[in-house]
């Protein structure tokens, strides 16, 4: 799976430093790479990586079977799933392939 130039990719060593620390509106794809509808979610998370950097959103990347630690801690146990954290905070989660107007909409919802 291809990453969009604004999309982090995050670990389970990195998770605090990137994500619970940053300020402002974060999401996260909790991905896999043989995951049929992370394929398809995928880009269209990178787009919205793209479109939403000037608006000061930041975009990650989890992939669960490299980083088992953090999947857990946040009960993931339904791939893709996006969760969106303000201010280093866990406010909202999107399970499945969604459409990209259901995950604008999130994003609108909590800017």
């Amino acid at each position: 799976m291809t990453e969009g130039t604004k999309v982090l990719k995050v670990t389970d060593d990195t998770f605090v430093d990137q994500i619970e620390q940053g300020k402002g509106l974060t999401i996260v794809d909790f991905w896999a790479e043989w995951c049929g509808p992370c394929r398809i979610v995928g880009p269209i998370v990178n787009q919205l990586a793209d479109k939403y950097a000037d608006r000061g959103v930041r975009v990650g990347k989890v992939d669960v079977d490299q980083n088992p630690e953090t999947a857990s801690r946040f009960g993931i146990r339904s791939i893709p799933s996006i969760l969106f954290f303000k201010d280093g905070q866990h406010v909202d989660t999107v399970i499945g392939a969604v459409p990209k107007a259901h995950l604008e909409q999130k994003l609108e919802e909590h800017l």
